[in-house]
């Protein structure tokens, strides 16, 4: 995407009012992370959802929908006026709560009762009968703990890849993974599509890409060939190649949007 597409663009965190949150409690096993996005009253705003290597549990648009790890950026249409309420899996984790490999839903969205879980119907009617967003969240967590105690923990070893290439190259090596967790390449391969949608260079890839995002948001590195070495790319060139593939955005547009924390004045509220 170049020219007049690209600029249009904008990074899903930074339209409107992105919010994350712990979640509560009794699905902290479970869960990253709860999260709020409302977008102002409007014209459509085009957004850029970008891989991180998470699946996401949705209220949006009068459904309950599950979010697949994304591969490639993805451009969903988000109802202005009316919030998102949402909550992260932990890695691994969606895999005992849908109960089938994260690969057969990557880059996909589905109904959550496409699933056959026999509380997704309950939870959706009750979250629908709310009348605020924070209501809608009480009642998604709510719903999701009444649940949780029966959903199998997700695997140790899978929350360990991801936090382990999750650091940076001085921690990285799929070699090294294997061996600390003496399994062999395919076994590791099967795995990762099982709990990530994917297999580990390819997760290796994305959290390269969000390490670089987070770098870009701190404003340590006044250069991109500086955020290209801190982040684990090749050189600035490595960088701005995946950073378009996983963005639809030059480094220099995406550095541009999180220095800057807000839309341009067309977009914003």
């Amino acid at each position: 995407m170049t020219g007049q597409g690209e600029a249009a663009l904008v990074l899903a965190k930074r339209a409107g009012l992105y919010r994350e949150a712990l979640p509560a409690p009794a699905l902290a096993s479970h869960l990253l992370c709860r999260w709020v996005h409302a977008l102002p009253p409007g014209p459509a705003v085009p957004v850029a959802v970008v891989p991180d290597g998470c699946v996401d549990l949705l209220w949006v648009g009068g459904q309950l929908v599950v979010a697949g790890p994304d591969v490639t950026a993805a451009h969903p249409v988000l109802p202005p006026g009316d919030p998102v309420v949402a909550v992260r899996f932990r890695p691994g984790a969606a895999l005992r709560w849908l109960g089938l490999p994260m690969s057969e839903i990557a880059g996909r969205q589905f109904d959550l009762s496409e699933f056959g879980r026999p509380w997704a119907r309950d939870l959706a009617g009750r979250i629908g009968e709310a009348r605020t967003t924070a209501e809608r969240m009480a009642r998604l967590e709510a719903g999701l703990a009444r649940v949780a105690p029966g959903i199998a923990l997700p695997a140790p070893e899978m929350a360990f890849v991801f936090r382990r290439l999750g650091r940076g190259p001085e921690e990285a090596g799929l070699a090294a993974l294997r061996d600390r967790l003496a399994i062999s390449e395919r076994s590791l391969r099967r795995r990762c599509h099982e709990a990530f949608g994917y297999g580990p260079k390819t997760l290796d890839r994305i959290l390269r890409f969000q390490r670089f995002l987070r770098l870009a948001a701190a404003g340590e590195e006044a250069t991109l060939s500086g955020l290209a070495a801190a982040a684990g790319y090749a050189d600035q060139a490595h960088l701005t190649r995946e950073v378009r593939r996983l963005s639809g955005l030059t480094p220099a547009a995406v550095v541009g949007q999180l220095a800057a924390g807000r839309l341009p004045d067309r977009a914003a509220a």
